[in-house]
């Protein structure tokens, strides 16, 4: 199991291909992956810029404890958890979750799970640039609009 947190841009499928490399070959008999890039609007807004700001041991403890939890709820093989803080700009790459299983039910079920733990609990607070200025984001949206 893998989380990391990177303050500079990446490239989302890179780190799932060379993630997926170290695995040995057949050990998994599925693989499920969320990739979450910024939007250049929010709230009927025009957004230009995200700044994600975090306490990195805060981040830390709630990512290996949130990949643990995935762990006691299916059988995992492997699972790799990758979110960007600092400057985001429109079509990048904010969050990667990779989760591999011996069966797709498992892979599919953990990788929902811990987009929308991440997405609604993650300990990040959002900072948005609009054309009107800059404001904190208080809460996230709920996915079906």
């Amino acid at each position: 199991m893998t989380i990391q947190v990177f303050a500079d841009s990446f490239d989302a499928y890179q780190l799932l291909r060379d993630y997926q490399q170290q695995l040995s070959a057949g050990s998994y008999g599925a693989m499920a992956s969320f990739i979450g890039t910024m939007r250049d609007f929010n709230d009927n807004a025009s957004v230009s810029k995200m700044t994600l700001e975090h306490y990195p041991a805060m981040t830390e403890h709630y990512l290996d404890k949130l990949e643990q939890q995935a762990r006691d709820q299916w059988p995992l093989d492997a699972c790799l958890i990758v979110h960007r803080v600092g400057d985001i700009l429109p079509a990048d790459a904010i969050v990667v979750i990779g989760c591999w299983s011996a069966h797709r039910r498992a892979a599919l079920d953990a990788c929902a799970w811990l987009i929308e733990e991440l997405k609604f609990n993650a300990p990040f607070w959002k900072k948005e640039t609009r054309p009107d200025g800059e404001r904190w984001v208080e809460s996230n949206t709920n996915g079906v609009e």
